[in-house]
């Protein structure tokens, strides 16, 4: 079963994950996808949280494993985060660290896409 959708407007993909919930049943799976992207070569990746209604804390740990593969060289923004999602961000204060756009044009602009 895949867990996300790979989107390619430009040079950067824009990754969606297929569901509502990210959290401590698929997080695991869910960032096994996404690395694979980085070990593939990816170095600048959007994570569009619009479908997303809630992340726990292995969704959000998932999301900084990410960002560490992705290493110094790389980048990745989020968008669409809203309601309890973007309310976890704020409240651990991970907003500081993923950049949060309100839509994807916003998010490939940061990384210059």
């Amino acid at each position: 079963m895949e867990l996300i959708d790979i989107h390619r407007d430009g040079p950067v993909p824009v990754v969606v994950p297929r569901m509502k919930r990210l959290d401590a049943s698929v997080a695991p799976a869910f960032k096994q996808e996404v690395v694979k992207l980085v070990e593939a070569g990816e170095r600048r990746l959007v994570l569009d949280l619009g479908g997303v209604e809630f992340l726990d804390s292995s969704g959000l740990g998932a999301l900084v494993s990410i960002l560490k593969a992705l290493g110094s060289q790389g980048a990745m923004a989020v968008c669409g985060a809203r309601g309890a999602v973007l309310s976890l961000f704020k409240l651990t204060r991970m907003d500081k660290v993923f950049p949060i756009d309100a839509d994807r044009r916003e998010a490939l602009a940061r990384l210059g896409a």
